[in-house]
């Protein structure tokens, strides 16, 4: 059974992940759990996978990104949905592979142990106060959406 709480589950800087995301660096997906605040921007080539989903498409996902090497999961703030949607998919993860549902990855390394699960400090609010306007970090970005509600 898996350690990790909503406490515990590392977290990665807007700085670092817009450095990997610059570098394009391969084996990185990034997950935006948000649902109708979707709109008003996100992060460039994120997938959006709303928390409303999460029943039917969370076994879907974890055979989808198997072969990832990191999995980036974000919501506004990355206080609750983000968070709790990245133990969410850990838990799965673990009872897919306890039931052998998974395999082993295309490199052959243990999944649990090669793929990092990390939450986006700050959120997409703070995501989008560094790098709104950067068009190579961040698609579709309506910044008076952003200055009205945060």
């Amino acid at each position: 059974m898996s350690t990790a709480t909503v406490a515990n589950l590392p977290r990665i800087s807007g700085e670092k992940l817009a450095a990997l995301i610059r570098a394009k660096t391969p084996g990185i997906t990034i997950i935006d759990v948000r649902g109708n605040d979707y709109i008003g921007g996100h992060i460039l080539g994120c997938m959006n996978v709303p928390t409303s989903t999460h029943d039917h498409r969370m076994p879907e996902l974890v055979r989808k990104l198997r072969n990832q090497n990191t999995i980036v999961f974000h919501c506004a703030l990355s206080q609750q949905r983000g968070p709790s949607s990245a133990l969410r998919y850990l838990r799965e993860r673990e009872r897919m592979s306890a039931r052998g549902e998974l395999g082993i990855r295309e490199d052959g390394e243990d999944l649990e142990k090669a793929q990092r699960v990390v939450v986006l400090d700050g959120g997409f609010e703070k995501w989008q106060a560094a790098y709104g306007s950067d068009p190579e970090l961040t698609e579709d970005y309506v910044k008076d959406l952003w200055d009205e509600n945060f």
